[in-house]
């Protein structure tokens, strides 16, 4: 039965020859534009995330607000100040928190022979080149627990100042001077991608530790808190959790979601997913009408083969051809253009995707535009997609064509 729909399709392919390479193109484009816009959407949705997680995996980043509510007889309006020993309490109390550090933070000049910049600086705990996804380039390393426990003088420098203290050299090693106190680097950060930040990108950073900073400048408080969950799932509790343990400590309503200003990281991330899903709908839909209306232009192909064989379609029924043998062909035909359609334009969608791909992006906004993805699901849905089309344009001509009478189709012109 294969060998007779092919034959009859390829049959039918060589007659109507203008009329299919119109039809297989207009499904080649739908295809081609629902793949792309796709792709698209994917890829947006991807660097949302990825940008948001460049300034941390899934933490909370903690600073002191002030109180909207009164607390046990002390008034709203006050201000609240945190300590690097609420750090402490918070591992102690909440068994489900991962890993955390404290955050100082100032503005420093640092210098190196003749160049000299300012930018921001943070003392800090080991855990913070994991918990800000602050990786070192091979050759150097982020701080440890020796540094911080013998409070020595040593920097992690951001890529970007890195390269312009150091033009052309590797600075692991050599000696920087922050607010003229002579450190060395001990590593600076891989290259990375971040859309959300604080005080500045990553890679304009200095990283000192935390020990180091207080004998410096003698802080008391710490600019932030940063702590992670051991997984997402556990982030909302997590987070109620610390306003009550901090609000025991510093006598707030834990209910008082002023007296924490919390960047959460975890809530971004899953925020920035949503609105790329809904972008990626979005576009989904209009590139689906566009495959829609190819559809439409199959089935309007079909209609016409439908009256054209009239007597051939007569005259098979006249000699015993079932109704379902005919609807069969009329679908296998609709299926096969749509398919061969979707193929040319799903191999044109994956040349252009990896053609794009390839084109370095130069700023921030080529890093959203220049990034398609075309993932396994948006494959499959496509494909599922045209051979749902490719049945519905199929299946009406198919039923009109196997309802005709056989005397009176064989008396059509």
């Amino acid at each position: 039965m294969w060998k007779i729909l092919l034959a009859e399709f390829y049959g039918d392919l060589k007659e109507q020859k203008t009329r299919a390479a119109l039809t297989i193109f207009a499904i080649a484009w739908g295809t081609l534009a629902i793949m792309l816009m796709l792709a698209e959407g994917e890829g947006l949705k991807r660097t949302m995330i990825r940008g948001t997680l460049g300034a941390g995996q899934w933490i909370f980043q903690i600073y002191p607000g002030e109180t909207a509510l009164p607390y046990e007889g002390l008034p709203k309006g006050r201000r609240l100040r945190l300590l690097e020993s609420d750090l402490e309490v918070i591992k102690r109390s909440i068994p489900e928190v991962d890993m955390v550090s404290p955050s100082y933070g100032r503005r420093v000049l640092v210098s190196s022979g003749a160049v000299k910049t300012r930018t921001f600086m943070e003392g800090v705990y080991p855990d913070f080149g994991e918990l800000r996804t602050m990786y070192p380039v091979s050759g150097g390393r982020f701080l440890n627990e020796l540094d911080l426990k013998e409070q020595r003088r040593v920097v992690f420098l951001g890529d970007s100042i890195a390269q312009r203290l150091f033009p052309g050299t590797d600075p692991v090693g050599k000696t920087v001077f922050i607010d003229n106190v002579p450190f060395t680097v001990v590593g600076t950060m891989q290259s990375k991608f971040q859309t959300s930040m604080n005080y500045g990108p990553d890679w304009e950073r200095a990283i000192i530790p935390a020990s180091t900073h207080r004998a410096m400048y003698g802080d008391k408080y710490v600019l932030g808190l940063l702590v992670r969950p051991r997984s997402q799932a556990e982030a909302p509790y997590v987070k109620q959790r610390i306003y009550e343990v901090l609000g025991r400590k510093h006598k707030f309503d834990p209910t008082d979601e002023r007296a924490l200003s919390i960047w959460d990281l975890v809530e971004q991330a899953k925020i920035q997913e949503k609105m790329g899903l809904g972008i990626q709908i979005f576009l989904g839909v209009v590139g689906g009408l566009t495959l829609l209306v190819a559809g439409v232009g199959v089935a309007n192909v079909m209609y016409v083969v439908a009256r054209e064989r009239t007597r051939e379609i007569g005259t098979k029924l006249a000699v015993g051809a079932r109704r379902h043998h005919i609807i069969a062909q009329f679908i296998f035909e609709a299926v096969a253009l749509a398919l061969i359609g979707g193929a040319i334009g799903f191999t044109a969608a994956v040349a252009i995707i990896w053609l794009v791909d390839g084109i370095p992006a130069g700023n921030l906004a080529m890093e959203f535009l220049l990034n398609p993805v075309l993932s396994t699901e948006i494959g499959l849905g496509v494909v599922a997609t045209l051979t749902v089309i490719g049945v519905l344009a199929g299946v009406f001509p198919a039923r009109k064509a196997a309802s005709v009478d056989p005397v009176e189709s064989l008396r059509y012109e």
